[in-house]
């Protein structure tokens, strides 16, 4: 996980919920297990403050519970509203992607050009905590561009209840999501609007009604 790069102008606050977030999103730190401020602080090469206020920027969002010196603990999913979290991402995301699209620079694109390579390498490999990661930075490069924070914050409550780990466990979906990935990026060096909308929405939208149908078999 990242610790620099775009993220030099954050606050030590941020970057270290930034850590957080991709570590929980790519399963470096499982749903329900502990967030110990000590081990995560040794971890990154900080002091204990700005973990302790990491972990209350994402008690906040959703992605912890119970924020207590004995640490705090990753929230579970809430399968019953994901139908609901997945129209929600569709509406705000495909918000961020179309205000991001005229403001990424070409040194966003070729970060997104390199993050795009590491995941079809990862997808290749079937590394499948490596794939959630980059997905998780490769989305956060774009929405971080559109420069509205408060949508953001929203969406990154989204993420916080969704089943990223569940949907890619299933067969062979981080290479569809790669492929996806792909999609994406070809519409945002273009700046074609509808494109990127066309294969943002698809992207989001495939994982959950992928779960839904091997969930129902």
């Amino acid at each position: 996980m990242n610790m620099d790069g775009s993220l030099k102008h954050q606050t030590k606050e941020e970057r270290v919920a930034d850590f957080l977030r991709e570590g929980i999103i790519s399963g470096q730190f499982p749903r329900g297990s502990k967030l110990k401020q000590a081990q995560i602080a040794e971890m990154i090469g900080t002091s204990i403050t700005p973990v302790r206020e990491a972990i209350k920027l994402l008690e906040a969002e959703g992605f912890v519970l119970g924020n207590s010196h004995r640490g705090a603990i990753v929230a579970p999913f809430d399968i019953n509203a994901t139908e609901e979290i997945t129209d929600l991402r569709v509406t705000l995301e495909s918000k961020l992607g179309l205000k991001a699209l005229g403001r990424l620079t070409n040194r966003d694109l070729d970060a997104l050009r390199k993050m795009q390579d590491e995941f079809e390498a990862a997808s290749k490999a079937g590394d499948r905590d490596a794939v959630r990661a980059i997905n998780y930075r490769f989305h956060e490069t774009i929405y971080l561009a559109a420069d509205l924070p408060q949508t953001l914050r929203f969406v990154r409550t989204l993420w916080a209840r969704y089943p990223f780990d569940l949907i890619n466990k299933l067969d062979h979906r981080i290479d569809r999501a790669s492929q996806e990935h792909r999609e994406m990026l070809n519409a945002l060096i273009t700046r074609d609007e509808a494109a990127l909308l066309s294969s943002l929405r698809t992207h989001i939208r495939a994982g959950w009604d992928e779960f839904k149908a091997s969930y129902t078999e």
